[in-house]
């Protein structure tokens, strides 16, 4: 009798968590669950040289458990290269809830979710993310202090999106300068994809500059909002990557730069919020350099919410917080000039520098 052979696919279900392609050597993986409140979540602990792992928690209704499992693998490596690009003291985590958030979030789920987090003894901070609000990390503090982006009135900093939000604004005028020669976005035609709490504040920074804003969005009702408060078009096709634009700023979810999209997409630039903006790094930033596409590294543009929560944990104030963010234009701009000198992606370039720091703290901790 002949063993059976596996397919990729279930050898991929074999090896659950070490096999899966987005595992990047990280220290722990928590699994969570809890029938009494319906909880169901994934802890990611990526790396802890620089200090403990913050990131933020996402609930999505995801397809499949395998899904969620390759999401917060992918986030938590993306905020250590974060954070060490950043300058940060800290490592590399994130944590997902499997389910809707508009029906399924409860306040017992939310603090069971903060009993796990409370376990790992402040090795893993958590945060705001999508399908969260201020008020949930309120309800984790109740249980746990590893938590920030709690209100300002109990002692936070507050939401994080309007700073991620003007990070993002600094890297995309960075991109622009090094582009077009000028940072003014001043007649510019941006397409912002995904209006949340972070894209709508990326609108209003780019319509105050004069640019022109085109926006899309799942959600008919949020697009109808912000285009009347803001004056932008609203995108109502199905192919939105084969439209005219200056500047693409892909602010939702990630790997929105894959094999259908990497090679049609009509931009001069990419400059967006969303986490993993490539779905392959190395394939598709490949491409994206080819084609002459400036590519802003989005976990480095996209870093102004984990500083600002991050002012929770070291006890700077707003003006620190507004100078920390500025610093990712001159980053941006060091990065994408770097990435043309040495003839490699924008993405190997800031990837190159978050290693390195990570690598110099390691070997001083031996």
């Amino acid at each position: 009798m002949t063993a059976d052979i596996l397919t990729p696919q279930e050898l991929k279900k074999a090896a659950p968590v070490f096999g899966q392609l987005s595992f990047s050597d990280h220290e722990q993986i928590v699994f969570c669950n809890d029938k009494d409140t319906g909880l169901k979540a994934i802890i990611g602990i990526h790396n802890t040289v620089l200090g403990p792992a913050l990131g933020g928690t996402r609930m999505w209704n995801y397809v499949t458990e395998w899904d969620a499992l390759n999401d917060v693998l992918r986030l938590s490596r993306g905020m250590s290269f974060k954070s060490a690009i950043t300058g940060l003291n800290l490592g590399g985590g994130k944590a997902v809830i499997i389910g809707d958030a508009k029906t399924q979030k409860t306040p017992e789920l939310m603090k069971r979710f903060g009993e796990f987090v409370h376990s790992l003894g402040g090795k893993y901070i958590t945060a705001e993310d999508v399908g969260m609000e201020t008020a949930d990390m309120d309800l984790v503090r109740e249980v746990t202090p590893y938590v920030t982006g709690i209100s300002k009135s109990k002692g936070g900093a507050g939401n994080p999106s309007p700073v991620t939000a003007y990070g993002v604004f600094m890297g995309m005028k960075a991109a622009s300068k090094y582009t077009f020669g000028s940072e003014h976005l001043e007649g510019r035609t941006v397409l912002v994809q995904g209006i949340g709490h972070v894209g709508e504040v990326l609108v209003e920074y780019i319509t105050n500059e004069g640019g022109k804003v085109i926006i899309s969005d799942i959600n008919e009702a949020r697009l109808e909002e912000v285009s009347k408060k803001y004056g932008a078009e609203i995108y109502r096709g199905d192919d939105v990557y084969s439209i005219p634009m200056d500047i693409y700023a892909p602010c939702a979810l990630g790997a929105t730069i894959n094999d259908h999209t990497a090679h049609k997409l009509q931009a001069r630039i990419i400059a967006g919020a969303a986490n993993n903006q490539l779905a392959d790094e190395k394939i598709h930033g490949a491409i994206l350099q080819q084609r002459g596409i400036v590519y802003a590294p989005d976990f480095l543009i996209n870093a102004g919410g984990i500083i600002n929560v991050y002012a929770e944990l070291e006890n700077y104030g707003r003006e620190e917080i507004i100078c920390k963010t500025e610093n990712i234009y001159d980053t941006t701009l060091e990065i994408l000039e770097k990435a043309h000198t040495t003839s490699v992606t924008t993405h190997e370039a800031a990837l190159k520098i978050a290693l390195e720091r990570i690598e110099v703290r390691k070997n001083e901790n031996k």
